[in-house]
């Protein structure tokens, strides 16, 4: 059996189209036919050569859904996935619910190969029914950035209904699901961004508006609409970080994932133990994290926002999209047959 595969072989490469052969299904795993696949930002960095653990050749790719075509399992327990639509989780070896991932975590797509491919065979415990209110090309658009979102909110930020969140350069994935699921919650949520469009778009969306952080007093602005925030949602850091702890509400709370605006600058200390402010990292999300999120989304009936639909012959387009960070929502590769 033969699988079509989108390889990125070194830094700065374009992506080539291969044909290889699959090997022996293994005990414990299932071989899924992926319908869609996304684009995560991690995908860009790899590219770029600027993540961890580099490795190439590589097949991209943390997020996919598709059908469960084969399954080799030891018990009968599994064997009802066979010819079921599914979603991937994209967390390897982080099962229990623990305040950090173990130090086996990996995530799909970088070091083992991606769902930018026909087939693909993963953990059978890495399996979960896709939501039956969505499409393909919806379900492959939420595993990565939805989990990282959903943790962020809820497990670190303890967000509940009626609070302030602020969420930072809106248009990611990430901070798209972040918006859709505050919003859905009943959070009053506010945005940043450099694009006048995607403020507009997010507003269209429930937030209940945003400022362009390319401002100079885009702070002071936000103050100007809100007195402050009980949570902060953020994925650049850098220069602007400092601002962060001013729009902090006493006793709130600044949960992280990211860092695409450079390292922390000085900051002052004693703003944060003044106004008792707590500061936290997150990383993507446990199997336990994940059924949450899906429970969440099932709920309120939650559509993931899509940019593009791109055939994977024009994965390269993607790519350099999301070089530009014109995009609102996940690049979307639909995987032919």
């Amino acid at each position: 059996m033969e699988t079509k595969v989108v390889v990125l072989n070194g830094i700065d490469s374009s992506f080539e189209i291969e044909v290889r052969k699959l090997e022996e299904l293994k005990p414990g795993f299932a071989r899924v036919k992926i319908k869609a696949a996304a684009f995560n930002r991690r995908d860009y960095w790899i590219y770029k050569g600027q993540y961890a653990g580099l490795k190439f050749p590589i097949v991209l790719g943390s997020d996919g859904s598709g059908i469960v075509d084969s399954i080799h399992t030891v018990s009968d327990d599994s064997n009802h996935w066979l010819g079921k639509k599914v979603v991937i989780l994209p967390s390897y070896n982080w099962e229990h619910d623990s305040n950090s991932q173990p130090s086996d975590f990996k995530i799909l797509g970088l070091p083992d190969d991606g769902t930018f491919a026909e087939y693909l065979d993963v953990p059978i415990q890495n399996l979960y029914a896709m939501p039956e209110h969505l499409s393909f090309e919806e379900a492959a658009a939420f595993p990565l950035a939805g989990l990282t979102a959903y943790r962020a909110l809820f497990k670190k930020g303890e967000l509940s209904s009626g609070q302030n969140l602020l969420i930072t350069g809106v248009g990611g994935g990430a901070a798209t699901m972040a918006l859709q699921m505050g919003v859905a919650l009943g959070a009053h949520v506010w945005v940043t961004s450099s694009s006048e469009s995607k403020i507009e778009k997010a507003i269209s969306l429930g937030a209940k508006g945003g400022v362009n952080y390319r401002n100079e007093d885009w702070d002071q602005e936000l103050l100007s609409k809100i007195q402050g925030f009980d949570l902060i949602m953020d994925s650049a850091l850098g220069d602007n970080f400092p601002k962060l702890i001013e729009l902090a509400n006493p006793g709130g709370k600044i949960v992280f994932f990211g860092g695409t605006d450079g390292n922390l600058p000085p900051i002052n200390g004693r703003r944060i133990f003044w106004k008792q402010l707590e500061i936290k990292g997150t990383t993507m999300g446990s199997a336990v994290d994940f059924r949450n999120f899906l429970e969440f989304i099932e709920k309120h009936k939650i559509k993931p926002v899509i940019d593009e639909v791109l055939p994977i012959k024009k994965a390269q387009e993607g790519l350099l999209k999301m070089s530009s960070s014109s995009q609102f929502g996940k690049i979307i590769l639909k995987i032919e047959d």
